[in-house]
């Protein structure tokens, strides 16, 4: 195995001792999103010898993050390994270390019948941090494990504080945290809040844990989150009822039944309104289903070109898109494992699990059970069940990114930041510079990964954060190094 593959970092590769860093880059966010950022500015050269790249992540490892931290055997990565890369241009970088570690030996469900892998989640946490590990060890990337408390400009750039009150000087500085947890509905939060089965953020550790084997359970919300949920409590030996309810009752949906490449044109004429969007995709659909195709194809290509046309549209209409569409183009455009959508399946044909659309109007506790108002679409009143477990899996709060930590919440009231229009995450502008309350980008202050969405329109999925965070490590270079 040459140094290369092993992909030390730039002060190994080419045998040279690491001069002293000038420069700090501070990475707030150690997930996929920062440590990729991390990765790559780490085998650029000119950065690794001339500035210390900081990496603030309370977690043990860099590059597991919210996503990528799990145990539980029933959370599978949703892309297929080939296309999860920290190099873009290497699409079957994950592969190859899946192999290379015989990481998934024991895992007899990973490989589906068409080969293509879908590992337990926790696997690509593993592979992001070893290869972060060579940076790490080498002192080209540090790892600062206390918890960001403070962000201020100072002389120079900015000063991050942790919780142990050790100050950071950095010359520039990169926001790749993660989405705020779920918002609970008001009248769950008000009624539930002590009860030892309410699970208000199902991503924490252990979460589940209270629930029991015979537990009747209600969920709230439905995608990703909400499929992860019925899958590992399948795992764990669950046979009680689950109802999961959300405003249109949508389920998580499957990758394609055949490899099919992405279909459509959405930039000649790259649309200008939501109603444009939609009925080009109708048309495309219509277009792909005459030839033997999927709508997948079609999702794939929006997904592929929204980089492009997403910028051109006006704000009002991505606002428009937002509210209205957001809903359908996450159920279709982020897949489910095929063995996590086989549980949903199972769970299904067993009169185990209903999906309904329709919302919560009131809860209240009924000795240790929890009596729940839902009003149901298609129903002219509402109607009342008793639950023993209540799940909320409502997805991120993005519109709460700037109140979930105290140092953000003092950047925006400082006039640092600013939250994006669409509501999606941190208003920055093509560069990644942060925008502040003027519109005005600071070269210093940048986002990186799914807070910088609501720029570029599709910043959700593996491969669409991998190339960002190259773009992003290429413009902190540039910004550093001119």
């Amino acid at each position: 195995m040459t140094i290369t593959d092993v992909r030390l970092s730039a002060a190994v590769q080419t045998g040279q001792p690491r001069v002293a860093a000038r420069k700090t880059i501070a990475i707030i966010g150690g997930g996929f999103s920062g440590a990729a950022v991390a990765y790559h500015l780490a085998g650029n050269a000119d950065v690794a010898f001339q500035t210390d790249i900081v990496v603030f992540e309370p977690r043990a490892e860099i590059g597991r993050g919210l996503a990528y931290d799990t145990a539980d055997p029933a959370h599978r990565i949703n892309v297929p390994a080939a296309r999860m890369s920290l190099h873009p241009d290497e699409p079957e970088h994950f592969v190859a270390w899946l192999e290379r570690t015989n990481a998934i030996a024991e895992d007899n469900e990973a490989r589906r019948p068409d080969g293509a892998l879908y590992p337990r989640r926790g696997m690509f946490g593993a592979y992001v941090a070893d290869s972060l590990k060579p940076h790490i060890e080498s002192g080209a990337v540090r790892h600062v494990r206390p918890a960001v408390t403070a962000v201020r400009s100072a002389a120079g750039g900015w000063e991050v504080e942790d919780d142990t009150g050790t100050r950071h000087d950095a010359a520039l500085v990169v926001i790749a945290t993660t989405h705020p947890p779920p918002a609970p509905p008001r009248a769950l939060a008000e009624a539930l809040g002590d009860h030892p089965r309410f699970v208000p953020d199902p991503t924490r550790p252990r979460s589940l844990a209270a629930i029991r084997p015979h537990d009747d359970v209600l969920i709230v919300g439905n995608g990703l989150t909400s499929a992860d949920v019925v899958a590992s409590l399948t795992g764990t030996g669950h046979h009680g009822r689950i109802l999961s309810v959300s405003r249109r009752g949508l389920r998580a949906r499957g990758h394609a039944p055949f490899p099919q490449e992405p279909f459509g044109d959405f930039l000649t004429p790259p649309p200008t309104s939501a109603r444009e969007l939609v009925k080009q995709i109708r048309d495309a659909i219509r277009t792909t289903e005459a030839a033997g195709l999927t709508w997948h194809a079609v999702i794939d290509q929006v997904r592929t070109q929204a980089a492009t046309f997403w910028p051109g549209l006006s704000i009002s209409e991505r606002r428009r898109i937002v509210r209205h569409l957001r809903v359908f183009w996450d159920v279709h455009r982020f897949r489910i494992a095929p063995q996590v959508e086989q549980a949903l399946d199972t769970a299904i044909e067993a009169g185990r699990l209903d999906i309904v659309a329709g919302s919560v109007r009131q809860a209240r506790i009924e000795e240790d059970r929890i009596r729940v108002t839902l009003k149901l679409k298609g129903l002219a009143s509402t109607i009342e069940r008793l639950f023993d477990a209540v799940v909320v899996t409502t997805g991120p709060a993005h519109g709460g990114i700037l109140d979930s930590q105290a140092w953000l919440r003092d950047l925006r009231d400082a006039g640092h930041l600013r939250l994006d229009p669409t509501g999606l995450g941190i208003d920055c502008d093509a560069e990644f510079r942060a925008l502040n309350t003027d519109g005005l980008p600071n070269d210093s202050l940048m986002i990186s990964g799914p807070l910088a969405r609501g720029r570029f329109g599709e910043l959700m999925g593996l491969p669409e954060v991998s190339e960002h965070a190259r773009f992003v490590a290429a413009r902190v270079a540039e910004a550093l190094l001119a």
